[in-house]
């Protein structure tokens, strides 16, 4: 069996392990739910490695984004892959939350997300200027949180580099508010 197929195989094993909830966060959205993955070591293991091996570029498609200062991780379950890469890739893991969670002085950015607005903050200490940045989240819909996660890093000087995610939803043409920047997602719905 050719290694393209194997690897058609297992992204379609990963694929059934994300579940569908109806009308969640609000009604008519479907929000694909990732826990069930998490929760297979199996699973979680090779969405790990399809990751890393994307962002250093052994991966046909991957962001080939080295090399990387930080990663910055969007919240929250950009908080889940974040720190694994950061650890995995030898860099800095630097969280991006919500309004009024970090406790340092801040930048800040509003934002439109698929549900509604929002405000996201970084401390304004925590990247360099000049600083190579991957960011990662779990899902890419709309683009509008890391559009705005790219307005925060450039803020304090640095540069993104590229993006990844677990999943992305293609029909929601978020990639395409992502700036022609590098953009790798594991599962495409």
């Amino acid at each position: 069996m050719s290694e393209a197929i194997m690897e058609l195989e297992r992204l379609d094993e990963l694929k059934k392990l994300v579940r569908d909830v109806p009308d969640f966060p609000k009604k008519g959205i479907i929000f694909k739910d990732i826990t069930t993955l998490l929760k297979d070591a199996k699973s979680f293991r090779a969405s790990v490695n399809t990751l890393v091996g994307a962002i250093q570029g052994t991966l046909a498609g991957g962001v080939k984004a080295a090399p990387i200062d930080q990663v910055v991780g969007i919240e929250s379950r950009g908080f889940i892959f974040g720190p694994v890469l950061a650890y995995l890739l030898g860099t800095g893991f630097v969280p991006v939350r919500k309004k009024g969670k970090l406790p340092s002085r801040t930048e800040q950015v509003s934002y439109e997300l698929e549900y509604g607005t929002d405000i996201l903050e970084i401390h304004q200490d925590a990247l360099e200027p000049g600083q190579r940045v991957l960011v990662v989240d779990d899902l890419l819909a709309t683009g509008g949180t890391a559009q705005a996660v790219s307005k925060l890093i450039g803020k304090l000087g640095a540069k993104v580099c590229g993006f990844t995610f677990l999943v992305e939803l293609e029909f929601l043409k978020g990639r395409d508010k992502l700036g022609g920047y590098p953009v790798f997602s594991v599962l495409k719905y």
